[in-house]
């Protein structure tokens, strides 16, 4: 039968069901923008995941994610205005932002560990931090700025050691007394690939680099004028990631590598293990917090490495860095697998 022969009380009652059984916010949906700071990988699964599964939009949330890369400045675009939100690398760059007046704040922190790392050579059998000082350690430029900074005045290591990295693994796979840094999520993957050995791993982290890394970065008037926008784009991240780790992530994949045509599953499936293996994103305060925990003590301590390692400046005030105001509420924990 035809609608229009529905008699009209009918048709009231079927469009007010109708009404009823759409989503609540279906029509209202905030639309947010996202940007990452690499192209699309599982360091980012958690986002995707959030988009693919449709968690942001139970979130009232149309989420758009702009992928970062190599001629991207999304942190740029996220301080013009042009983006809502942005996944900063780690805590110094919210330092930094402190220090040149620039109006970002971190409202969560996605990692808890950051994934760098250090690969050696499996016949060198290093087994702490210090035995790479005799090493030849390729390391980038931002590196030295940064991270080595803080390996020169926790561990005493010299500049002389280093040689320049270039992303490109064959100086380290050719040189059996070298070490090579890295993302514990990728680069001892392809060492593997590419040379047929399984790297030595040394993470940064486990050894007092305990910066947070892949923080949610907004400008201060979207936290001062949309506190409710942020609650939910923070609350579904982290419902993304604990779903991308623990639940069915294919929904997650299959996005990615929709945007970047040269992930692989194998390296998908790579990456999630190691974030798993090495608590990258679920440890220590998560376990309590939930996925995205800060505290003021952590952020306090790695921010008096930096200081002493003379890479951010002592009189800044380190706490317009980050806020609380939208983490440790617990949110997720239930999806965390119980054994």
């Amino acid at each position: 039968m035809k609608r229009a022969f529905l008699p009209r009380a009918l048709t009231a009652a079927l469009l007010a069901l109708a009404a009823g059984l759409m989503p609540a916010r279906a029509e209202t949906l905030d639309k947010v923008s996202f940007g990452t700071n690499w192209v699309a990988e599982a360091e980012h699964g958690g986002f995707f995941q959030a988009v693919a599964d449709g968690t942001y939009q139970k979130y009232g949330l149309d989420v758009t994610i702009v992928p970062g890369g190599p001629n991207t400045n999304n942190r740029m675009l996220l301080t013009a205005g042009k983006l809502d939100f942005f996944m900063s690398a780690n805590t110094l760059q919210s330092f930094d932002a402190v220090a040149n007046n620039v109006p970002l704040i971190a409202v969560a922190a996605i990692f808890q560990k950051d994934p760098q790392v250090f690969l050696t050579h499996p016949e060198t059998r290093i087994a702490k931090l210090e035995d790479l000082k005799p090493l030849t350690l390729l390391v980038s430029k931002e590196g030295v700025a940064s991270y080595f900074q803080w390996l020169k005045s926790e561990y005493g290591f010299s500049e002389s050691k280093v040689k320049p990295y270039t992303f490109n693994p064959q100086p380290f796979i050719v040189n059996k007394q070298s070490a090579m840094q890295g993302y514990v999520t990728s680069e001892p993957y392809a060492v593997e690939k590419a040379a047929g050995f399984k790297p030595g791993v040394i993470l940064l982290a486990d050894h007092g680099f305990n910066a947070y890394s892949t923080l949610i970065e907004t400008r201060r008037e979207i936290v001062d004028k949309k506190p409710d926008l942020v609650q939910r784009f923070v609350d579904a991240s982290v419902v993304g990631w604990y779903n991308y780790l623990y639940g069915d992530n294919s929904a997650g994949n299959e996005m990615i590598k929709k945007i970047n045509p040269e992930m692989t599953d194998e390296l998908l499936s790579y990456s999630v293990a190691k974030m798993k293996e090495y608590g990258i994103v679920d440890s220590g305060d998560t376990l309590r917090d939930g996925i995205g925990a800060m505290t003021d003590a952590r952020v306090a301590s790695f921010f008096d490495k930096m200081v002493r390692a003379g890479v951010v400046r002592r009189d800044i005030d380190f706490r317009q860095a980050y806020t609380l105001r939208f983490v440790n509420k617990g949110v997720g924990l239930d999806l965390r697998p119980k054994n």
